[in-house]
């Protein structure tokens, strides 16, 4: 380096001096900062949390659960409930908050998955807000067990059964799981992990489950061209009436009939009941898989936090069977007065394979009035195949 700060490579020194000279007086007029007093800490003068996860927080509640474990002290921890009878699985006062469903079942009947229904009651209603049999509550909506996971349901080893939707409750709740089978239940293990709050937000909503099926749906055979602008002949998940938002259904489809079973475009109604808001297209890319999910000889089941087709058994076959589901947790479809949650069964409804489902959605009333439920024998998968 020569007298003129430039190396011999050619390049000057001299800017990176001075930037080092600025640097040693920023960090003596930082050393003479006195240091913040502890007191002036945002952690004690009542300043922001974010930086800490919630549960590194004082929580407002008081953990609580209700379980079929034994009375006596002994290990008969389950509920017994023969063919006909009503169990009562869980009743408490508010306000509070349901976070998590567990069970798990053993029982005779093949069906039972379809047999066993599910109720809800908010608040004290004469009418339920969830009314599904167990099955299609946690995807499994032909009767039979997968194992798999998603966000909010989920289904492990053991048959165990898994729900975390959140469920508040201002004053009252209390669930019910009816035996409409002709075979007593043996063992139905239950656990209801719940909160209890000082007080609910003014907009929170409650929780509700509706079942529906049309086994089989009526094929459209009008000559084409096949055209279906306003989704009238739409099979329904779901209709409501006031303010909410939609969470996501289960779908449970038996093919009657060789072909692709999911050409069906998703149509949904939000405040208007003549017209969808939201056009998709196709079945299966409303459960965000693609392709016919593979195809006849390449389809492979699958789940994800959102969305998945867990149970995928000889596709494209009559008698092929699919279990699917699609959460709107990124994005709940939000209605102030309407909704209809709609899908067409094959292209312009052509198709007329069974579907039976579940739809999820939060509501600002503690119920809603829903289609009398299917009696039990018509709940049960059966092929219909045409003459």
């Amino acid at each position: 380096m020569d007298s003129t700060g430039i190396n011999p490579t050619g390049t000057t020194t001299a800017p990176r001096r001075r930037f080092l000279q600025k640097l040693g007086a920023w960090a003596g007029v930082t050393a003479a900062v006195p240091a913040v007093t502890k007191a002036q800490t945002p952690a004690t003068a009542g300043g922001s949390t974010d930086f800490l996860p919630k549960y590194a927080l004082a929580q407002k509640y008081k953990s609580l659960k209700q379980s079929s474990y034994d009375r006596t002290g002994g290990n008969a921890d389950r509920f017994q409930i023969k063919a006909g009878e009503t169990q009562e699985l869980f009743s408490s006062a508010g306000p509070g908050v349901i976070t998590h469903i567990w069970f798990t079942i053993s029982a005779q009947g093949a069906m039972h998955l379809k047999e066993l229904v599910l109720r809800a009651y908010w608040d004290g209603a004469a009418k339920p807000s969830i009314e599904v049999p167990v099955g299609d509550f946690f995807g499994l909506n032909l009767g039979q067990y997968q194992i798999f996971e998603s966000a909010y349901i989920a289904c492990s080893p053991g048959k165990s059964l898994n729900c975390y939707f959140a469920m508040p409750f201002r004053r009252s709740a209390r669930f019910t799981v009816t035996n409409e089978g002709k075979q007593d239940v043996g063992a139905f293990y239950s656990n209801i992990d719940y909160q209890l709050v000082p007080s609910l937000p003014a907009d929170a909503m409650y929780f509700h489950s509706q079942y529906r099926q049309s086994a089989p749906n009526v094929a459209n055979t009008a000559p084409n061209p096949k055209l279906n602008p306003d989704g009238k002949d739409n099979y329904v998940y779901v209709e409501a009436r006031g303010r909410g938002h939609l969470m996501g259904v289960t779908l449970g489809v038996l093919q009657n009939a060789d072909g692709w079973m999911g050409e069906g475009d998703d149509m949904i109604f939000v405040d208007d009941e003549k017209k969808p808001v939201i056009n998709g297209t196709g079945t299966e890319d409303y459960f965000l898989g693609s392709w016919d999910f593979g195809g006849r000889d390449a389809s492979i089941p699958f789940s994800h936090h959102f969305y998945g087709a867990p149970l995928i058994v000889n596709p494209e076959r009559a008698g092929g069977r699919y279990c699917c589901y699609r959460w709107h947790g990124d994005n709940p479809v939000t209605f102030t007065r309407y909704l209809k949650h709609t899908m067409e069964h094959g292209h312009a409804n052509d198709r007329a394979d069974n579907f039976y489902s579940a739809a999820f959605w939060y509501q600002s009333e503690p119920f809603t009035d829903f289609p009398a439920l299917p009696p039990v024998a018509d709940r049960t998968p059966r092929l219909h195949i045409p003459a």
